[in-house]
């Protein structure tokens, strides 16, 4: 059949792995659905295709002004950094430093024979003076909160302004269904569905079934364990980008 591009189709593609029809999967479907969800929680933390960067906007309300507060939306999981909020170095005025030097440099800029290297240079040194000078605003982020915590004076900003942050972004399946064509996430959920199906058989081990035949429930748990163990270390050596802080 082809690749699952749904959750149903997804769940199916996992069961005919471990054998169904041929072979009846002792797992309830709610029990399926549990298996899935950590495979997609693990997927979404560790794998370089679970996450994507994007760049939200705010609109600043009097409530956020009073909370001193941001509301994220659940599909964050992580935020870096927020542009910069209203410095005397770099408000977009007539009368600041980087609108002076573009402005004097324009015509130059402009010219074949002129380099760049001197305009980047001094926003540069701009952008290392007002580091220096005035700093970034600290945040603070929990992804089981969603409240972006933004650490200044809240009075530098209006109603109606704009505040713009960097964040992760899980990659939803259900928005993008090619995620459920991921070789890892496929294999990752089937083993976790599996480690069910032996947690449920080891309560019946060593019971005698007509024709002499017995449960081994043990053998499909540790089988399952050991799967699981491998591709979660797959995982960290193959799928996961070097270790970085994604809160700020």
């Amino acid at each position: 059949m082809a690749q699952p591009t749904t959750r149903q189709e997804f769940k199916d593609w996992c069961l005919r792995k471990l054998g169904f029809p041929v072979i009846e999967i002792n797992v309830e479907d709610d029990q399926v659905e549990d298996r899935v969800d950590e495979a997609m929680s693990f997927y979404w933390d560790y794998h370089f295709d679970g996450s994507s960067k994007e760049y939200f906007k705010w609109t600043v309300s009097a409530d956020d002004i009073t909370n001193r507060y941001l509301t994220v939306p659940e599909n964050i999981i992580g935020a870096v950094k927020i542009f910069d909020i209203g410095d005397a170095l770099s408000t977009n005025n007539l009368f600041n430093i980087r609108y002076q030097i573009a402005l004097n440099d324009l015509y130059d800029l402009t010219s074949f024979n002129q380099s760049l290297l001197t305009y980047y240079t001094n926003m540069q040194h701009i952008q290392f003076i007002e580091e220096l000078l005035v700093g970034r605003q600290p945040i603070r982020y929990n992804r089981h909160i969603n409240k972006l915590y933004i650490d200044m004076d809240w009075q530098r900003v209006q109603v109606g302004d704009r505040i713009i942050a960097e964040a992760y972004q899980i990659v939803d399946p259900e928005t993008y269904p090619d995620v459920y064509k991921d070789r890892w996430l496929q294999n990752y959920a089937t083993a976790k569905i599996k480690y069910q199906w032996g947690t449920n058989l080891s309560k019946f081990e060593g019971l005698r079934l007509p024709g002499d035949v017995t449960f081994n429930g043990s053998q499909i748990l540790q089988d399952a364990a050991a799967e699981i163990q491998n591709l979660e270390q797959e995982m960290l050596t193959s799928y996961s980008l070097p270790v970085a802080d994604m809160i700020g």
